[in-house]
């Protein structure tokens, strides 16, 4: 009765190599932010959508011939690939893990192992534009930090093989001074995560970035170019220890955390809380404690030259030489007149204004910050600390203390609503406890996403023994990720004892990077007939229905940490994310005589939930008896309100 082109037209599926079935596309997102504001700039190439060079060259109002003149800026062996690298959609998924998690159920904060290079492809549809604050403390280069070796080929499959969860025996090595890659490898690694990380950031948000000596000129030209000169915010100094050591000229005692903005005309960033002990009320003003602040300031221009008479000495002031007033003199009058001008302790100094703790409190106002950090404790804090919590010296060498990113968090979190922090990079989960820490101190709403590599642990290597043994004893496999999920654990039940949090958000949900659910074609030459009868089932045998749930969270853009209910329809389990936004049958059977009970069974919890926005349904494409049942449920749907019908 139906034709298999009306089923395409109703039911479009979804394949290993849709759309729907990979992160975003960067390239296509580009392409359409530039046609949107220089339609002339896009062409058609041998390969599709195309940039008319000489056209570019004229929007910008370069005059030059050709694209190989030399430019300021870094280049290396590998940057150009490094960059295609980062626009190559993944083809990969994140699998859910309850059983390793703190409260599934509730929780809104996220432990993701994988490369983090696909991590950060996967999450770009569900969290692009949503991460208020990143922190990275990336492999400082020194020879043997382990450095990423991305397959260009095939990064899951690589990422597979170097975490020993397949076979192929790649070897994670040391990146010596004398391999002559030393800073191209590194940079190679860096650049490709860097520029995805810059598209998960809100307008509004910060990334900081922790390096030493050897790499901080490179990484901050690098990061210069990805983000912007105009966006660099400052280079905070850290002491990172306070011994000196005498096996080189200088001792090196601190470490550099570069700050950028994604819009430096949209940030919010927030200083150290006001010092209360420097506010007094000598005089018994009625407003409270204040303290006086100059009334000079470094803009001149707008009527704020001009001289100030003291009424009781008659002395008169202008502005220090090449400054001027802060104020004009109408606002000057103003606060003279409500008594908030003093002429000095003594009342025979310059003009200052008073300035009340209680309504510097109430508006939210905070100190800023310096750009040396002495007092943000050091990395024997952080050592100390991560004994402390794991009841065994030396799982993690040298972490940062929560001291110091508690300080970060608060600097660059929202103060009115709810905040991302990313932590790609996480090692030790310090990112993920000082979260925590800071929202028990000034009660704002955060939430983290950690991703770490399961970088494998050598029982043999004098500097992996001691994290290798933990591993035995607590039962796990021998990696880092398993020693983050542990810290995060055993510090959650720490931050949830103490009553400041004891009612917050101290769980995480552990996913972890694999290959897609849905199986690519990959026929067999001698074995065509066997291929295709495999073939007929799109998703692969050892998967779940969760995995397969989560897999379309994270292909439609949705957030993984949204509610999910379970309902069963006529003898089917049907999942509702995010109040009907989506839903999803995967039951693997769907007789012809129970498609209309089925699709009117979604068809009413869908008017129950009355979802704002339009509703994508999704069943298993191999569940149907044939296209004509396919179709039928297909037509009920959409005769119904929902439009969008997907199978897999």
């Amino acid at each position: 009765m139906n034709t298999n082109g009306s089923v395409e037209k109703l039911m479009q599926k979804i394949e290993a190599n849709s759309p729907q079935a990979q992160s975003a596309d960067l390239v296509a997102d580009n392409i359409a932010q530039l046609r949107a504001l220089f339609p002339e700039l896009i062409t058609e190439g041998p390969n599709g959508a195309a940039v008319n060079v000489d056209v570019l060259k004229t929007l910008v109002g370069d005059q030059t011939a050709s694209d190989a003149e030399e430019k300021y800026g870094l280049n290396w062996h590998g940057k150009r690939r490094a960059r295609q690298l980062a626009l190559t959609p993944s083809n990969g998924t994140l699998r859910p893990c309850p059983d390793e998690s703190v409260d599934w159920d509730t929780t809104k904060n996220l432990m993701i192992e994988g490369d983090n290079l696909e991590v950060l492809k996967l999450l770009q549809k569900s969290y692009a534009g949503k991460v208020k604050l990143i922190y990275i403390d990336p492999p400082y280069n020194t020879g043997r930090d382990f450095v990423y070796p991305d397959n260009f080929q095939d990064n899951i499959k690589n990422y597979l093989e170097i975490t020993g969860q397949a076979e192929g025996g790649q070897k994670i090595s040391s990146n010596t001074e004398t391999s002559g890659r030393f800073h191209t490898d590194w940079m190679n690694m860096m650049y490709p995560r860097l520029k995805i990380a810059r598209d998960l950031l809100r307008d509004d948000g910060v990334m900081f970035l922790s390096i030493d000596e050897k790499e901080v000129a490179r990484l901050r030209v690098m990061v210069d170019e990805l983000f912007g000169e105009e966006n660099f915010v400052s280079n905070l100094v850290w002491r990172s220890r306070t011994s000196i050591s005498d096996d080189q000229e200088v001792s090196l005692n601190h470490n550099h955390t570069l700050i950028y903005s994604k819009r430096r005309e949209a940030l919010e960033y927030h200083g150290e809380p006001l010092d209360e002990s420097e506010y007094d009320n000598p005089d018994g003003d009625t407003r409270g404690a204040w303290k006086l602040v100059p009334l000079d300031a470094n803009k001149p221009g707008g009527n704020t030259m001009y001289q100030i008479r003291n009424p009781k000495t008659g002395v008169d002031y202008w502005p220090p030489t090449g400054r001027s007033w802060a104020i004009n003199p109408e606002e000057y009058q103003r606060l003279f007149d409500d008594g908030r001008i003093k002429f000095g302790k003594s009342d025979d100094a310059a003009p200052k204004k008073k300035l009340y703790l209680k309504e510097r409190l109430t508006a939210g106002e905070t100190r800023t910050p310096s750009s040396v950090l002495i007092d943000a404790g050091t990395t024997k804090d952080g050592t100390e600390e991560c004994s402390t919590i794991m009841g065994s010296k030396g799982v993690f060498d040298y972490p940062k203390p929560t001291s110091l990113i508690s300080r970060l968090v608060q600097y660059g979190s929202s103060a009115n609503a709810e905040s991302i922090v990313l932590d790609f990079f996480a090692g030790s989960g310090t990112t993920g406890h000082a979260t925590w820490l800071r929202s028990a101190i000034d009660g704002r709403s955060r939430r983290f996403i950690l991703v770490q590599l399961p970088e494998p642990l050598d029982p043999d290597d004098v500097n992996q023994r001691v994290a290798a043994k933990f591993c035995d004893e607590l039962g796990k496999p021998r990696n880092i990720a398993e020693l983050t999920k542990e810290r995060l654990r055993r510090a959650g039940a720490a931050v949830k004892a103490d009553s400041l949090l004891s009612k917050g958000d101290t769980g995480f949900r552990v996913f972890k990077l694999n290959t897609s659910n849905i199986r690519a074609w990959n026929p067999e030459p001698a074995n065509l007939e066997q291929s295709l009868f495999a073939h007929q089932d799109h998703i692969l045998d050892e998967r779940t229905e969760a995995d397969v749930l989560y897999e379309l969270l994270l292909k439609l853009g949705i957030d993984l940490c949204v509610g999910i209910e379970h309902r069963d329809v006529p003898g089917k389990a049907v999942h509702a994310v995010g109040g009907g936004v989506l839903m999803a049958c995967l039951a693997t059977s769907i007789a012809a005589t129970e498609v209309e009970a089925v699709a009117l069974g979604i068809v009413n919890w869908h008017k129950e939930l009355a979802p704002a926005g339009d509703t994508t349904c999704v069943f298993r494409d191999s569940a149907f008896a044939d296209d004509v049942a396919k179709t039928n449920m297909a037509a009920i749907l959409e005769q119904n309100g929902i439009q969008n019908v997907r199978s897999l």
